[in-house]
């Protein structure tokens, strides 16, 4: 088979853990003969750490790189929503235009579509996902929006379900049991909410004489607040900082419980057979709680008192179940739909 050039876009080298997650698995489902070119924001630690080639995502050069380059791979993720900035639908959509414009073929895997409040977004990503040769989304809601549309598509789970997870030795020195918590900086989250939640987090571990590990998934913004609960913990808590997507998810292999903000951190303990707790923010959160029955609070709903929240937690603590292997070893399952699209997709560029 002959090799070709395939770029790869996404959020990627920003220091966010999910979308380092979906990178690698992304990756991860390329066939042998397809030379992957990362967009990324940090080209030198995106080629160190997955040994591919990369360079700058908002740069002249993606144009060149398009130029030598057979498709344009959109990764999977909340790429096309104008919730955290309208500039991300004018992005992502004008790559993909750009791309067709230069003769590539275009692929979407693993979408989460929206929001999209403006009727300009919303114009952009039916165009861009409407000429897609293949596309997958990851969520029901994405795919109905994409059927109001007239776009056929195919869904499955989030690839980070299948993303193979690296235990840290360190964390396995840790006291037992553990519990990890994922919180990020959001509007809704106020000073009053987060000192709500650091109280229950406090009597939580009293109450389970467990040790907390505190995840930021992405340190640039998550780390303050990860610096402030575990002031609040000394000596039952630490900051776990990983970089290595696999290593990360491999933490929520060596828990026995997590809370998570983020949507990658629920998909992550979930899958390393923990019991799950959220604090949702978007409807992507809310989409797979309710797919996933977990338990949990919406932030807009988050109390100040502190009670509800430990007994919520505690009661996930004591009587939660974590997902049966059964149906992990489904889910698992039903992402591999996601590779054997793209490997149609790519399959027909050789032809």
């Amino acid at each position: 088979m002959t090799d070709f050039q395939v770029v790869l876009c996404g959020y990627y080298g920003e220091g966010n853990g999910g979308d380092e997650a979906l990178l690698a698995s992304m990756l991860e489902m390329l066939p042998a003969n397809v030379k992957p070119l990362v967009l990324s924001a940090d080209p030198a630690q995106t080629y160190q750490r997955y040994g591919v080639a990369a360079i700058p995502r908002k740069s002249l050069k993606v144009v060149s790189a398009l130029q030598e380059s057979r498709v344009f791979i959109l990764g999977g993720g909340s790429l096309m929503q104008d919730v955290t900035s309208f500039q991300s639908t004018v992005y992502y959509g004008g790559l993909v235009g750009l791309a067709q414009q230069l003769g590539l073929q275009t692929v979407a895997i693993g979408q989460g579509i929206g929001p999209l409040h403006r009727p300009l977004s919303q114009w952009i990503a039916k165009r861009a996902f409407g000429s897609c040769a293949a596309l997958s989304v990851r969520d029901t809601a994405s795919a109905f929006l994409l059927q109001e549309w007239g776009i056929t598509c195919m869904m499955a789970p989030d690839p980070v379900w299948n993303l193979t997870a690296t235990p840290s030795p360190e964390l396995a020195e840790l006291p037992s049991p553990r519990i990890a918590i994922t919180l990020r900086r959001h509007p809704l989250l106020t000073p009053a909410k987060l000192q709500a939640i650091t109280a229950a987090l406090v009597e939580l571990q009293k109450a389970t004489q467990s040790y907390i590990l505190i995840v930021p998934f992405q340190p640039k913004s998550d780390l303050a607040i990860a610096e402030s609960l575990q002031a609040a913990l000394p000596g039952v808590s630490q900051i776990v900082l990983e970089s290595d997507p696999r290593r990360l998810k491999g933490v929520f292999q060596q828990v026995q419980m997590a809370i998570g903000m983020r949507y990658h951190s629920l998909i992550m303990g979930a899958a390393e057979g923990a019991k799950c707790t959220s604090i949702g923010y978007d409807p992507k959160m809310s989409q797979l709680v309710q797919d996933l029955e977990l338990p949990g609070w919406e932030l807009e709903d988050l109390p100040t008192d502190p009670q509800p929240l430990l007994d919520s937690w505690l009661a996930t603590w004591q009587d939660g179940q974590p997902l049966t292997a059964a149906k992990i070893a489904e889910l698992r399952s039903k992402t591999n739909l996601h590779r054997e699209l793209l490997a149609a997709a790519l399959k027909n560029i050789t032809k």
